[in-house]
This record gives structure tokens, C-alpha cells and sequence, in this order.
């Protein structure tokens, strides 16, 4: 986090790596549950777009800017803020959801981060795409310190 307040290198491969292992955790640890009822679905459909639109949100707070001829990012302290923010949200749906007949077991911690990650992702990505400046290469982010 505190790397991401300074600024570093965009690097794709960190940038998505991210959310699609911990997504796929996620989805593998509602898959091995002995019973997944279509209200636990339901409310993960709709715990799983709230997740996505909440961390679309948060992309779009950090800065994405060229440096040296690459691509680096920086979050805001707004991006903390929204980052709370979808927090309590977050926090705040699993309970109507639990409330409402999910059950715990149904909505992996794994599956929500991923989620939200994959949502700054696409926010990201696309302002990175979209700028013609080359991703940072790999071992330039935050594994090659």
C-alpha cells in the first residue's frame, strides 16, 4: 500500500495476476462446499457486481502516468478513502446477505478481494491502454525490490 501512495511501475502481469488467482480461490471454495442453495448464487451475483463497480471505482481514483517510458501508477488518498469506503459497503452487504439466508460458508474472503481487484484492474487497464505507453516490464513492480 504504501509503495502504491509513493508510485511504481504498472506492470501487466502484477496489475492482473492479482485478481484472477485470488478470483479463482475464491470460485474454487464455493464450488467444494457441500451445499450452494440459488439464494446463496443470487446473493453472490449481486455481492460479486457490487464488488466489480466498487473496485471500478476505486481504478478510476488512481494515477496512471508515464515515467521514463513506462507506465506507473499512483493511488490518492482518495484511493484509500473509496477503499474504506467499499470496505463498509462490503461489509455491510454481507450481512443483509447472511440475514437475507446466504450462507457464510458462500462468500469466500478470497472471492470478494479478487473481485474488487479486478475491478481497479479493468479501471486501470483501460486508462493504460487507452495511453499508448508500455506497461512497465516484468520485475519492475513490486517484485523486483
Amino acid at each position: 500500500m504504501v509503495r502504491r501512495l509513493r508510485g511504481e511501475p504498472l506492470v501487466a502481469r502484477e496489475l492482473w495476476g492479482a485478481p484472477l488467482v485470488l478470483g479463482a480461490i475464491g470460485v474454487y471454495g464455493v464450488c467444494t462446499l457441500p451445499v450452494v442453495t440459488p439464494a446463496d448464487l443470487g446473493w453472490l451475483a449481486g455481492d460479486s457486481g457490487l464488488g466489480l463497480t466498487l473496485g471500478m471505482v476505486r481504478g478510476r481514483t488512481v494515477r496512471v502516468f508515464a515515467r521514463d517510458g513506462v507506465l506507473w501508477q499512483r493511488y490518492r488518498w482518495s484511493t484509500l478513502g473509496v477503499w474504506v469506503g467499499s470496505t463498509l459497503l462490503g461489509a455491510g452487504f454481507g450481512f443483509l446477505a447472511v440475514a437475507g439466508g446466504m450462507h457464510e460458508d458462500a462468500r469466500p474472503m478470497t472471492l470478494s478481494i479478487g473481485v474488487g481487484l479486478l475491478g481497479e484492474a479493468l479501471s486501470i487497464g483501460r486508462r493504460a491502454l487507452a495511453s499508448g505507453v508500455p506497461f512497465a516490464p516484468a520485475g519492475a513492480g513490486l517484485f523486483a525490490r
